[in-house]
């Protein structure tokens, strides 16, 4: 039922179509801060789905959003959530951050 209504408010992409896609969204990393500081995609915010719901709304609307996780779990859940509060261009990683092949950045300290 969940992939169901993910279909509905959301896309899920590959790889190469969420890296062509990288500068014109918002790239928002799900996972926890320590996991974000060990490796992120290279221009990717950190939004930990904990707080997700309480800081979703820093998002703008008018611009695509790309969620990414270690797999596509927490994606889904966040997806859900914009699309109830009306965000229509939310894109999900297919394979997660698990298989990202692209740039990559750690966080120094």
């Amino acid at each position: 039922m969940t992939v169901i209504r993910r279909n509905q408010v959301a896309t899920v992409i590959d790889e190469p179509t969420f890296q062509a896609g990288l500068r014109k969204a918002q790239v928002v990393d799900l996972r926890e801060k320590k996991d974000f500081d060990a490796g992120h995609i290279l221009g990717a915010r950190n939004i930990p789905y904990s707080t997700f719901k309480a800081y979703h709304t820093e998002l703008r609307s008018d611009l695509p959003v790309y969620l990414y996780d270690q797999g596509k779990a927490l994606s889904t859940r966040a997806a859900l959530m914009l699309g109830k509060e009306g965000y229509t261009q939310i894109f999900i990683l297919k394979t997660g951050y698990a298989r990202w092949q692209g740039k990559t950045k750690k966080t120094k300290y």
